[in-house]
C-alpha cells in the first residue's frame, strides 16, 4: 500500500484528468441548463434519454451506462455543486501520484460498474418478485465512489484535515465511514440506489487490483511492442537456423543461441571446420 503524509482538504492542481472530467460534468451541467430555459420538451427529452434506466437500456439504449454521469438536473444547484467539487478534489488527489490515464480508467470503470449493479439488482427482482424502486440514475456519484475507494485502499493512512474544523481522519476511516452509509441505506427505502453505488466502488476496486497503474493505454502499447519484439525474435531464430544448416552445406559448423545469435567458436578449436 502506497503511503503518503498528511494532507488537508485544500483542493490539489486543477490540470489533466481532473481537469478534463469536471469541464465535462459542468459543460453537461449548464447545456442542460440552457436547454429547460429554452424549451422544457427538449430538457426532458435529453435528461429522460441520458439518465440510466435498466428497463429501457435492456432494448438497446446502450449509451446510458456512460451518459447518466453527465445528467445533473437544473435545479439541484447545491448537489451539483457537491459532486463536483468531490470530483475535483479526489480526481486531483490520486492524479497527484498517479498518470492521468489511469485516473479516467478508474472514474469511468466505477461508473460502468455502478450501472452494471443498477441492472443485475433489476434481473434479480424480476426473477424472484422482488419488490424494488424503479431504478433511475443521474450524476457522477459512482465515479466518486469508485475514486474514494481507490484512496481508502492506496493510501490508507494518509491523514486529511478537516477544515476548518482542526480534526483529522485517515482516508481509510473516511471510506469506511461512507461505505457504512451506504450499508445502511440498504434498510431503507433506497436501498437499489446503495447496492448501485457499492457495485461501482467494487468496480473501482477491481480496476486498482488488475489495472497497470500507467494506464490502460501504456498497458496496451507494452503488450503490442512485446507481441511485435517476440515476432522478430523468432524470425531472427528462424534466419539463424536456416543459416546453420546453408553453413554446413559449405563445409563450416557454425552456432547460434537461442536467441538467434552467433556463438563465437574458440579459434584452438579445429572442429570447428568440417
Amino acid at each position: 500500500m502506497a503511503r503518503m503524509g498528511s494532507s488537508s482538504l485544500a483542493f490539489p492542481d486543477f490540470r489533466g484528468a481532473t481537469r478534463r472530467l469536471v469541464m465535462m460534468n459542468l459543460a453537461a451541467y449548464f447545456a442542460l441548463a440552457l436547454a429547460q430555459l429554452a424549451s422544457g420538451d427538449i430538457f426532458q427529452w435529453l435528461f429522460g434519454n441520458g439518465v440510466f434506466l435498466p428497463q429501457v437500456f435492456s432494448i438497446g439504449w446502450l449509451w446510458q451506462p456512460l451518459t447518466y454521469s453527465l445528467m445533473h438536473h437544473p435545479s439541484d444547484i447545491l448537489g451539483t455543486a457537491l459532486e463536483l467539487l468531490s470530483l475535483w478534489f479526489l480526481a486531483g488527489f490520486l492524479e497527484a501520484a498517479n498518470s492521468d490515464q489511469w485516473v479516467t480508467g478508474l472514474y469511468w470503470v466505477s461508473v460502468l460498474g455502478t450501472a452494471l449493479a443498477a441492472v443485475a439488482i433489476s434481473i434479480v427482482a424480476a426473477q424472484f418478485h422482488i419488490k424494488a424502486d424503479v431504478v433511475v440514475l443521474s450524476g457522477c456519484f459512482g465515479g466518486i465512489f469508485g475514486l474514494l475507494v481507490a484512496i481508502g485502499y492506496l493510501y490508507g493512512d494518509v491523514q486529511f484535515i478537516l477544515f476548518p474544523l482542526p480534526i483529522g481522519i485517515k482516508a481509510k476511516y473516511l471510506a469506511v465511514i461512507y461505505g457504512l452509509i451506504t450499508i445502511a441505506m440498504l434498510f431503507g427505502q433506497q436501498w437499489v440506489y446503495a447496492v448501485a453505488t457499492l457495485g461501482g466502488a467494487l468496480a473501482g476496486l477491481f480496476y486498482i487490483r488488475v489495472a497497470p497503474r500507467r494506464g490502460l493505454n501504456f498497458a496496451v502499447s507494452e503488450r503490442w511492442y512485446g507481441l511485435r519484439n517476440q515476432y522478430y525474435r523468432w524470425k531472427r531464430r528462424n534466419a539463424a537456423k536456416k543459416f546453420e544448416v546453408y553453413m554446413r552445406s559449405q563445409g563450416r559448423t557454425v552456432h547460434f543461441d537461442g536467441k538467434g545469435r552467433k556463438i563465437e567458436d574458440d579459434p584452438d578449436d579445429k572442429k570447428r571446420w568440417n
